[in-house]
């Protein structure tokens, strides 16, 4: 039976009995018994607990594209799983049933660390991914599950809004090998109205990644009409991407669709997609992606120097792939940003729901 209330880490207590949790920048003070706006780290006596602790809302095959990543061992196999609550509180969430679910009964499946690596091994999964709600929150499960697919050769995979605090920032990435990272919009202001954070916690993310770090990561970019998709917003959000994180860091602009608290906006059209892609160009990135919608050309991996669709995907299909084992472009020999290896055939698009 898993421990449910696992001692947390990243915690000190105040001058005034409170205890204030210190995972994330929310940075939320507790008397006895109060949990956190994330709902699953809470003080119990003189410590922060983790209530989720092995237990999870579900166990799924994914291709690594729905991630979405790329450039991590195309067409492979992830094992993703989730729990319950989250550290932001973005009025958009298109996994709201989950990041804001208050009912633990929906966390049907119970399984140690040991027990996910070994069913990633059986089911000839490459990798698995903390995904569905943002896994910061449940950063000691999530550490040891890491630790225990290391040891057994599974890569792990964390897709995250990346709003943490510096020194359990640097625990949690120490056992991940890649991570999809959620930057919402560029604007302060979006941060605080939409999602009740803020933007520079997750530019520090995104910074110590590249240059701290040997993770393989993406971003990915919810766009919703009239709110993060104006041409000066997406502007400066691809400029400085170029600048601070170089232009070889995959970029994903994907679609909303109306959910959780935003249902008045329209799903954002293809045309929207298409134009950020254009300017993520223009600004020198080298990989640009839609997502979300049916755009075999935006899903699409083009090799930077002689243009030739080294990956052709069609939704989570791949239909070519023309990356040789060492992640070379097999047309001019050009270095492709990511981690590769042998392609015998995609896993597809497929969404294969497991028991552990």
């Amino acid at each position: 039976m898993a421990n449910t209330h696992f001692p947390g880490r990243y915690w000190h207590k105040l001058e005034d009995g409170r205890i204030q949790c210190d995972i994330c920048p929310r940075d939320c003070k507790l008397h006895d018994g109060q949990q956190g706006l994330c709902f699953v780290r809470k003080r119990e006596d003189e410590q922060i607990v983790l209530t989720t602790y092995g237990r999870s809302s579900g166990f799924c095959i994914d291709p690594i594209e729905k991630k979405p990543l790329n450039h991590f061992y195309p067409g492979s196999s992830v094992l993703s799983f989730g729990t319950a609550g989250c550290n932001l509180a973005c009025k958009f969430c298109q996994n709201w049933d989950i990041s804001k679910s208050r009912e633990f009964d929906r966390l049907c499946d119970q399984a140690e660390p040991e027990a996910i690596a070994k069913a990633a091994i059986e089911h000839n999964c490459k990798s698995v991914a903390f995904t569905y709600n943002d896994p910061v929150i449940f950063l000691e499960y999530a550490v040891d599950t890491a630790r225990a697919c290391r040891q057994q050769g599974v890569k792990t995979v964390a897709v995250t809004a990346g709003y943490i605090h510096p020194a359990a920032r640097s625990e949690f990435f120490s056992y991940i090998d890649a991570a999809n990272i959620d930057l919402k919009g560029f604007s302060n202001d979006f941060y605080h109205q939409l999602c009740a954070g803020a933007l520079d916690p997750v530019l520090d993310t995104l910074k110590y990644l590249k240059h701290e770090t040997d993770v393989w990561f993406e971003i990915t970019t919810l766009l919703i009409p009239d709110q993060n998709d104006s041409d000066e917003e997406l502007s400066a959000m691809c400029d400085w991407i170029a600048i601070n994180l170089g232009t070889d860091v995959p970029l994903h602009f994907t679609a909303f669709h109306p959910a959780w608290k935003m249902m008045d906006p329209q799903p954002t059209p293809l045309s929207t997609l298409r134009r950020a892609r254009r300017i993520g160009k223009e600004a020198g990135l080298h990989y640009v992606y839609t997502g979300n919608v049916h755009d075999r050309i935006g899903s699409t991996t083009l090799c930077p120097t002689c243009e030739t669709r080294i990956i052709e995907r069609d939704w989570y299909e791949i239909l070519e792939h023309r990356i040789s084992d060492d992640g070379c472009c097999i047309i001019c020999g050009t270095k492709i940003a990511g981690r590769f290896g042998p392609f015998y055939s995609a896993f597809g698009a497929r969404c294969i729901p497991v028991r552990i």
